[in-house]
């Protein structure tokens, strides 16, 4: 492992170097066990400690299978799936790793008594296996989370309708939050050159998650001049879909929490910010009724703040306690276009106010091959940037995904696997100091980056015994 990180670091290293590298046959990875898969059995989920559960264990190597790439992970990312995985919500992740394994013969690698999480990467392809012609070793790149096998006709319109659609990292193993990842060779895509290893990986899933649930014909269909309710506009979802709507022409009405989070909002260009908890809301007289009075004022403050129209656009991602909020104040035509229930899965809302007024719910998850590139392609072009907030190292993945359970984190958090600090792997210095601040917007000012030279802080370690 220690020849593999010398040779990435150095930045010289030709395909045939990274070729000719040998594969270790074990690597670092954070798993959760399957004997410990009930050990937070009868515990409310906000008492569940994602420490307790993730562990950085020693795994074999998989087998490189057809059309597979194993990859060094020099950075990954915690999303709000590997948080479920960690403390077995809604349940544990096994199940879907012995159905995959009874479906087919290359499903039955990925049931193991341990799972591997991490649904984001960037690193450098190490090995590919038959059939895989778009990607060579040494090529640097991120990998969005869409696993598919399209033996199907379902999935070639759309890939996400694939039946054997599985998200990577977890419904899948062998995922991202380690120093060696196996992924299929459509799920790679070309590394941002502009930014570091740790700014690369955090943006694919909830970058593509975004995409498609606002801009693609697959979600909203988002257009110029479009009023957009985001929830969370802040966080890891919400601020690419901020950053979404501004690029695209449309009109970001920012839902946050705080008085902080407001002016990350404003920084990234919105103007029409609803702090929630400086203008009290509650959707919920208790925890069976919802407060309908509470809706009308919400809905008057966005009118208040758009001129005195309604949102075209609601971006859900918190379920339940939001969703009657968000199909009331729809305009009449209008779509809420959900990808999460972080707040509950069950669902309430008048439906008067959806066929009445002839609204629209769609349901979207994750993105395709196609939606994924074309968000990428945005970040290649500096028009949308990474919302980082703080890395961890490998060995302090629990504490990351501890952070995220809690909400006690902006935008996104970020894990160094085989990376020693924070700041490497910039290619193109020239774009990123064009957009230097914004790729810093979501740090605080003492730990902002600025070229590819990263902090002054100690190299972290980077794999057992170095």
């Amino acid at each position: 492992m220690k020849d593999i990180v010398s040779a990435i670091l150095s930045g010289e290293a030709t395909a045939d170097d990274i070729r000719t590298l040998p594969i270790p046959e074990s690597y670092r990875a954070t798993v959760v066990r399957k004997d410990e898969a009930e050990i937070f059995e009868g515990m409310h989920s906000a008492d569940k400690d994602p420490r307790k559960s993730l562990h950085l264990d020693e795994v074999p190597v998989p087998e490189l299978g057809p059309g597979e790439a194993l990859v060094a992970v020099m950075a990954s990312s915690i999303n709000y799936n590997t948080v479920w995985s960690s403390i077995f919500e809604p349940l544990p992740t096994f199940g879907f790793l012995e159905r995959y394994g009874k479906q087919q013969p290359q499903g039955r690698r990925h049931d193991l008594p341990y799972h591997v999480l991490g649904s984001d990467l960037a690193g450098v392809v190490l090995r590919t296996g038959p059939g895989v012609n778009a990607w060579q070793p040494g090529d640097e790149v991120v990998a969005h989370c869409l696993s598919v096998e399209l033996e199907s006709s379902d999935g070639h319109n759309d890939t996400m309708l694939d039946p054997q659609q599985r998200i990577w990292g977890f419904e899948t193993n062998f995922g991202g939050l380690a120093e060696i990842a196996l992924v299929k060779s459509n799920q790679l895509m070309p590394k941002p050159r502009h930014l570091a290893w740790e700014e690369a990986a955090s943006l694919g899933l909830v970058n593509s998650t975004a995409y498609r649930q606002l801009v693609s014909r697959n979600g909203a269909g988002m257009k110029q001049g479009d009023n957009v309710l985001i929830w969370g506009a802040s966080g890891g979802l919400g601020s690419y879909a901020t950053q979404l709507a501004l690029a695209g022409g449309a009109v970001p009405v920012c839902v946050v929490s705080s008085s902080e989070k407001a002016e990350i909002c404003r920084a990234m260009g919105a103007e029409a910010v609803i702090d929630r908890n400086v203008e009290g809301y509650r959707f919920w007289k208790d925890e069976h009724t919802q407060d309908p009075r509470e809706w009308k004022r919400f809905g008057k403050r966005i009118r208040d703040l758009t001129g005195g129209e309604d949102v075209d656009i609601v971006f859900e991602h918190p379920g339940r306690e939001t969703f009657g909020a968000s199909v009331y104040v729809a305009r009449k035509g209008g779509t809420i276009v959900t990808c999460a229930s972080t707040s509950g899965y069950t669902h309430e809302y008048d439906n008067r106010y959806l066929w009445m007024s002839l609204k629209r719910i769609v349901g979207s998850h994750f993105a395709n091959y196609r939606e994924a590139w074309e968000a990428n392609r945005l970040v290649m072009k500096g028009r949308i940037h990474p919302t980082l907030s703080r890395t961890y190292s490998l060995e302090e993945t629990g504490q990351a995904a501890y952070d995220v359970h809690g909400n006690l984190h902006q935008g996104k958090v970020g894990v160094l696997c085989l990376a020693p600090r924070e700041g490497l792997g910039v290619r193109d210095e020239e774009l990123r100091t064009q957009h230097l601040d914004a790729i810093n917007r979501f740090r605080k000012p003492a730990e902002r980056l600025s070229l590819s030279e990263g902090p002054a802080a100690q190299p972290r370690t980077v794999c057992a015994g170095a």
